[in-house]
């Protein structure tokens, strides 16, 4: 099932809608999606080495445009809903706090997840949740996704063939690490910070 799974993945990354579910698979995961758009990024790239940057970059401004509506569900969920959860868990003296923190180390918290496995929808709802300046949340976003995804873009058209040849020899292990970078991400993001 994996085999064929993959095998799915690689013909979709080489079909004429693969740059658009890319595009879709970008933009949702950074505002509610929970798999990384890598799970069609890594495959495209593969399949069409030539293309690399220009994936990389397609992925940035998806995960930016969707960062904005991530935002926006931040900042709206707390206008309406929000304020209510906080004060029925008791955090509503703790919330002057939480914003002075993210306003002061906020730019650190989005360029530094931006780059990292961690599921960016929580930087983006949490920054819209914070109010943190939507331009500034905005430029931050479009630096850090668009260097995560290059970088992904350099490492597998330089190594490509062999990370492949990895992927195809080792497939179930390699799902494994996926899986763990997905889940791990969340577990640290509720556990550690």
């Amino acid at each position: 099932m994996l085999r064929r799974l993959y095998d799915w993945m690689l013909s979709l990354a080489a079909g004429p809608r693969a740059k658009l579910a890319l595009f879709g698979v970008s933009f949702a995961e950074a505002s509610f999606f929970p798999l990384p758009p890598d799970i069609l990024l890594v495959p495209m790239t593969i399949a069409r080495p030539h293309d690399a940057y220009r994936l990389a970059l397609l992925t940035g401004l998806g995960s930016t445009l969707g960062g904005a509506l991530g935002y926006a569900i931040g900042s709206l969920l707390y206008d309406s809903v929000g304020l209510w959860i906080i004060h029925l868990y008791g955090y509503g003296d703790k919330m002057d706090a939480f914003r002075e923190t993210y306003a002061h180390y906020g730019l650190w918290i989005i360029l530094l997840k931006g780059l990292t496995p961690i599921p960016y929808k929580l930087v983006t709802i949490t920054s819209g949740f914070a109010g943190y300046n939507f331009f500034l949340f905005m430029l931050l976003t479009v630096i850090s996704r668009t260097l995560r995804f290059l970088a992904v873009a350099w490492i597998l058209k330089r190594y490509g063939e062999p990370v492949r040849e990895f992927i195809e020899r080792k497939l179930a292990l390699s799902a494994f690490i996926l899986l763990f970078f997905v889940v791990g991400g969340f577990v640290l993001v509720k556990y550690v910070v």
